[in-house]
């Protein structure tokens, strides 16, 4: 079952979030961003939640189980399915992209959920997946205190190294990579690569 309940319960406390931490938010965007391809390419957000990164990023579709974030995600002008990421409504081979932010922490198959993106993704089309790398100091911090978190007391983290392998296992390859929320450097800063940030942003490519 995916786990909605804190985001039915929470929403309003989810969206502040974003308000109460602007620049953290904003670093996470903009390293999504610069992996983005085309302005033209169709887009699909799994686990849409409220759009939040859908919005600004220019995304029409998203796929979201929780009815209180797909409302409010649709009151943004974004088309919502109420599915979830293993099963996901669409045809073979019809989005260019599949963004999915943190939505590997909630989902009950991450091999199965990036099967799915595969499958509906044309040839050469790419996943681009945001997430706390487990293995950062903001990844530890986080598992540290989930317990006492609304949100990811029931998530799951992952490393870097098995985000790659689900994806490998997947049938994606030719993977690149931007990190940001680097410990003693400005929030906004963005690099290639991973291992110093916290907030990690992996784009694969269909296998032809």
């Amino acid at each position: 079952m995916p786990k909605t309940g804190p985001f039915e319960e929470h929403s309003d406390r989810y969206d502040e979030w974003f308000e109460r931490n602007r620049d953290v938010y904003h670093a996470e965007l903009e390293a999504i961003r610069q992996l983005i391809p085309s302005p033209n390419a169709k887009g699909l957000e799994v686990g849409v939640g409220s759009g939040k990164f859908a919005v600004p990023l220019g995304i029409k579709i998203g796929v979201e189980p929780s009815e209180r974030m797909a409302a409010k995600a649709e009151k943004c002008g974004i088309l919502v399915f109420r599915d979830v990421a293993e099963n996901l409504p669409f045809s073979d081979c019809e989005f260019d992209f599949v963004l999915m932010v943190t939505t590997i922490c909630f989902v009950d198959d991450i091999l199965k959920s990036f099967r799915e993106a595969s499958r509906v993704l044309k040839p050469r089309g790419c996943i681009i997946v945001g997430f706390v790398d487990k293995e950062s100091e903001l990844g530890r911090k986080y598992i540290d205190r989930r317990n006492k978190s609304v949100f990811y007391k029931e998530a799951t983290f992952f490393s870097v190294a098995e985000v790659c392998k689900h994806l490998t296992d997947a049938g994606f390859g030719n993977m690149t990579f931007k990190q940001t929320l680097i410990p003693g450097e400005k929030k906004e800063t963005i690099q290639d690569g991973f291992g110093k940030g916290g907030f990690v942003v992996a784009k694969a490519v269909k296998n032809a």
